[in-house]
């Protein structure tokens, strides 16, 4: 259902992929802008604490220092010039000033002179191995950064931060902890923002495409509307015309090939009921001086013998081509009924059987003077159908004298099969076959596959066409096969139920020996060819538990 309606709607796929455009755009657009705001804003919080940094340890470096030191080690208990007992202590204590609480000091001492210390609750291990491992290596005034995770003592939770360390008078580390709470506050809020407005770009995107592609579905689609009411026969179908951009002049383009299409197709239809009451008018005309003519022809041809052998051959030939005229005369008339659209069925329920019998036997006198012989092929079990079996009589009796005029004398088969829903008789020649493309040509009216060739039995061109009308009003099928040099085969299908839709065939249409010679012929190594002749074995087969008689 959802694929049905993503194939049949345009503007169900603009919006969607324009939509999905739009979200992959303002994505990459949106990391892209993330990235280098979160860059600039830690770049500019790096750049100020380092030097925050650096003036402090200029000022720590004078508590630091070593005379300083010397003191602490003569008056343990305090000096005179105002200075802590342990310059460690003085060192963090000043610096722990000039913070105000913003950022964090930690203090080492690496020749054992006072112990290290810390302000506030951070903890030591807030400050990586790798970093001090760097500040014990490098030079006096070389400051190096770091992003950590800043731990506390207490229950305080562990924070993002930055810690900077340098060396002091060669003895010291002082390392800056400084929290980034405040920037990752501000990143988050331009997060949200950045979403919020990307959300709501793509969404504006979505509905401009919504809007943008509706003003042009919409014309389409009535226009759509309108060409399938014109297609229905509804030829008075116009569309509205508004403004003078493309879409009105498609719209005008529209209603203009509508009127020419609705003035052609009248025309034709004056030209059909002119032909078709033509055809009807000359073939009733022409019944009240035929029947005069065969009058005057029977008495001549039933006396014949008193005539001279010229003018005794004259009234055979006028005999002949009476009975020829007068059955294109009726097929004429039979053909105008179907124009008309006034052939009925005269539906029985018979055994197709019986009626393929039939026509068989109306078609042995002829095929007795071509030499040619019937095999028949017909289930043991009645074969039931809903059919009228004079126009079912009628099409056998065309397809049986066809493969008797074009069969070369060869050996014609006739096969029924049926299953639950349909019944099929095929009638198999092996006479001059057909070329590609011929097999719907032999329907046609008047229609020769070789012009230059007469025809043997007579005939007047109108029997397959006629029979494929019959089997339309039976809502069946009428399909022919051929190849040249192996044939032709016509396959009547028929629903056994009149007026149920037919869905397939009981019978192949391309005969199983053709298919099997075919299938030999297309495997190029002697290996496959038992399989080929198991596969035709098995056909046959299947053929016989069918039900069918292979004489």
């Amino acid at each position: 259902m959802v694929r049905r309606i993503w194939r049949r709607s345009l503007q169900l796929r603009v919006v969607t992929s324009t939509l999905v455009i739009s979200m992959a755009v303002v994505a990459v657009l949106g990391v892209f802008l993330m990235q280098s705001i979160a860059t600039s804003v830690l770049k500019s919080r790096e750049l100020a604490a380092v030097e925050e940094s650096r003036a402090n340890i200029a000022t720590a470096s004078g508590y630091l220092a070593p005379q300083t030191a010397e003191v602490a080690d003569a008056s343990p208990e305090g000096g005179s010039g105002g200075l802590a007992a342990n310059p460690v202590d003085s060192a963090v204590s000043a610096l722990t000033e000039r913070s105000g609480g913003r950022y964090d000091v930690v203090v080492f001492n690496d020749d054992g002179i006072g112990d290290g210390r810390a302000s506030g609750k951070i903890d030591y291990s807030s400050i990586p191995e790798r970093l001090r491992a760097k500040v014990k290596a490098s030079e006096e005034g070389v400051l190096y950064t770091q992003p950590v995770t800043l731990r506390y003592l207490g229950n305080k939770a562990p924070e993002s931060g930055l810690a900077i360390g340098g060396r002091v008078n060669d003895s010291y580390e002082i390392y800056h902890l400084f929290p980034l709470n405040s920037e990752e506050t501000t990143l988050l809020a331009v997060q949200r923002v950045l979403i919020g407005v990307g959300v709501a770009l793509v969404l504006l995107l979505a509905a401009i495409a919504y809007l943008v592609t509706r003003q042009v579905v919409t014309p389409v689609r009535l226009a759509r509307q309108a060409a399938e009411r014109l297609a229905a026969g509804r030829l008075e179908e116009r569309l509205k015309v508004r403004g003078e951009d493309d879409l009105a002049r498609l719209a005008t383009s529209f209603n203009e090939m509508a009127s020419n299409l609705a003035l052609k197709i009248h025309q034709l239809e004056e030209l059909s009921q002119v032909q078709r009451q033509f055809v009807s008018d000359v073939s009733h005309e022409l019944r009240t001086p035929l029947t005069t003519v065969r009058m005057a022809a029977d008495l001549l041809y039933e006396s014949r013998e008193d005539f001279d052998p010229a003018a005794a051959r004259s009234a055979e030939l006028m005999q002949n081509q009476l009975e020829r005229f007068e059955s294109m005369l009726a097929d004429l008339l039979e053909i105008s009924r179907y124009d008309a659209g006034a052939a009925t069925l005269d539906v029985e329920s018979v055994d197709m059987r019986d009626v393929v019998l039939r026509a068989v036997g109306d078609s042995e006198a002829l095929a007795e003077r071509q030499a040619t012989r019937f095999e028949l092929r017909l289930p043991s079990e009645h074969c039931m159908a809903e059919v009228d079996s004079r126009r079912v009589e009628r099409i056998l009796r065309n397809l049986l004298f066809n493969a008797i005029e074009h069969g070369e004398g060869r050996d014609i088969v006739v096969t029924l099969g049926a299953d639950r829903d349909a019944v099929a008789v095929a009638v198999r020649d092996h006479g001059v076959g057909l070329k590609p493309g011929e097999e719907n040509l032999v329907f046609d009216r008047f229609w020769r596959g070789d012009p230059s060739r007469a025809r043997t039995i007579g005939g007047t061109g109108l029997g397959l066409a006629i029979s494929r009308e019959d089997a339309m009003l039976h809502g069946g099928w009428l399909q022919a096969w051929g190849s040249p040099g192996e044939g032709t085969q016509f396959r009547l299908s028929l629903p056994r139920l009149a007026g149920s839709e037919l869905r397939g065939s009981p019978l192949p249409l391309v005969p199983p020996e053709v298919e099997i010679r075919r299938a030999w012929r297309g495997h190029a190594t002697p290996v496959m060819a038992p399989a080929v002749a198991e596969v035709g074995a098995r056909s046959l087969e299947n053929a016989d538990a069918g039900g069918f008689d292979v004489d």
